[in-house]
């Protein structure tokens, strides 16, 4: 698995949106039990930290010892720094495995393998995503230069899964139907440009380039913005549910 994001694991924490609430109680509502839920590639918890919400404790991993570094904690959540791909739990561990926004890293056939290794027989496997943001048509047309014309020979080939949505990643579960959910949020612009600093295309930018495509287009970025201080931005979410 590539760790793309140990270098900026402060501004990941600062700056990744989070989930809905309402996305995580429907998960859990469906789950069988909420003894044992494990957040694979945690990054900085932001899921594990919903998760010990409505689970009596969650096991949380990552690559990055960096992302751990940052995440929030809690006593019902367990970090350990280790690969989707070869988990040290013992069989038939958990109620729920999660994976947000990090699915498209693995390799599919190790990581399912965990899956089915790990997950009790009536458990519960949720791989969630969001695609590109969105806020208005000015603001937004910056960002789409940003991100399909300036990054787009240095984003990594796993991208092509967050454009498509999930809908072509592999998944040998019967799936279970999920509602729509949306990330909706209000930022300002220092948040935005925050945001839009994570993204691994403008790491690999600057490491070959040495300068930082977000400055670059940070004028025309703040003329579109214009005046009002908070603007309303929102991520479409994408789910894939299913069972063993």
């Amino acid at each position: 698995m590539k760790d793309n994001f140990s270098k900026t694991a402060g501004l990941y924490a600062n700056y990744r949106p989070l989930f809905p609430v309402d996305l995580f109680e429907h998960i859990a509502k469906i789950c069988n039990h909420r003894i044992a839920a494990w957040d694979c590639g945690t990054g900085n918890g932001q899921v594990a930290i919903q998760l010990a919400n409505h689970f009596q404790h969650v096991y949380a991993t990552d690559i990055s010892q960096n992302q751990i570094d940052n995440a929030y904690w809690d006593d019902k959540i367990t970090y350990e720094v280790e690969a989707a791909e070869s988990c040290s739990f013992p069989d038939r561990s958990f109620d729920l495995i999660m994976v947000a926004q990090a699915v498209h890293w693995f390799d599919f056939d190790l990581f399912y393998a965990q899956v089915n290794r790990t997950l009790k027989k009536d458990g519960l496997l949720a791989i969630l995503g969001y695609g590109l943001i969105r806020i208005d048509e000015k603001v937004d047309q910056v960002i789409s230069e940003l991100y399909k014309n300036t990054l787009g020979p240095y984003w990594d080939s796993e991208r092509k899964y967050i454009d498509e949505e999930y809908k072509t990643i592999p998944f040998p579960y019967k799936q279970i139907d999920a509602p729509d959910f949306t990330i909706s949020l209000k930022w300002n612009a220092t948040q935005l440009l925050g945001y839009l600093n994570t993204w691994s295309a403008v790491q690999h930018y600057l490491k070959e380039k040495k300068e930082n495509p977000v400055d670059l287009i940070t004028p025309k970025l703040m003329k579109a913005w214009g005046k009002e201080p908070i603007k309303k931005i929102e991520f479409p979410v994408f789910i894939k549910l299913g069972r063993l």
